[in-house]
């Protein structure tokens, strides 16, 4: 098989996210640090796309046309607002109770997305293409993140982009995300994510280049305790961060 082909799914990191799969819309609950972080997602992913695409977020269902993915789609939080924004949306994910989950909240809101329980590999495997890939968050609990990214690549079209984010790995997002996320903040359970899973940007580029695709952009995303919000940074990528890629036609 092709390392495309073979699955990169972690059954262990499945079962730690289908344990917490009715909490998706919970903004309280454990999915606390994603509601908080959306809107800075968003706003990244959101002028990645106009940028490659030349669409005007202004107007109205500004990325109607294009077809986007997002892998790893958990309830639904990045694919509705794709949706509302027009574009015709596939979240899929290989935690099957999230599944249900993410349709009924997109039944709920009026919105149609594509919903279903599988991986980039079996999708890259039947020939399936986008010109968007939201990649968000997943890497780092894949069991191989380049087989993985690989598929990711697969799936886009030529000229097709990607947006990446994951966790540093230095002493301060052992510190920030594992010690203050999940052991005093409590925002996660214990055991979240693991350290040694962790992706520096260096690491991520090359393995961004060696599955196919160009790296062209990487951001920081960082709290700010004061005002208990999420902005974006040109130069602190010490913990969460987000990158860029494209397909060259």
């Amino acid at each position: 098989m092709s390392a495309a082909a073979a699955s990169t799914v972690d059954a262990a990191e499945v079962a730690k996210f289908e344990a917490m799969a009715a909490e998706w819309w919970d903004v309280n609950g454990k999915f606390k640090p994603l509601h908080m972080l959306n809107p800075t997602r968003l706003d990244y992913i959101t002028s990645q796309i106009a940028a490659e695409f030349g669409r005007d977020l202004k107007g109205e269902a500004p990325f109607a046309g294009l077809r986007i993915l997002d892998i790893g789609c958990g309830g639904g939080l990045l694919a509705e607002p794709m949706a509302r924004l027009g574009a015709d949306v596939v979240g899929a994910d290989a935690a099957e109770r999230n599944i249900p989950v993410a349709q009924l909240h997109a039944e709920q809101s009026g919105l149609e997305i594509d919903y279903r329980h599988t991986t980039a590999e079996a999708m890259a495997a039947d020939g399936e293409q986008f010109d968007v890939v939201l990649n968000m968050e997943v890497v780092e609990h894949v069991a191989d993140p380049l087989a993985y990214l690989t598929a990711c690549q697969q799936l886009l079209k030529p000229g097709g982009l990607m947006v990446c984010s994951t966790l540093n790995r230095n002493p301060k997002s052992y510190l920030m995300a594992i010690i203050g996320a999940e052991h005093v903040m409590r925002w996660l359970p214990k055991g979240t994510h693991e350290w040694s899973k962790f992706i520096t940007p260096d690491e991520l580029f090359e393995l961004i280049r060696q599955a196919g695709l160009d790296p062209v952009d990487r951001k920081g995303f960082i709290f700010n305790p004061v005002l208990w919000t999420w902005g974006l940074s040109d130069r602190d990528l010490s913990v969460n961060y987000v990158t860029a890629s494209v397909k060259r036609a």
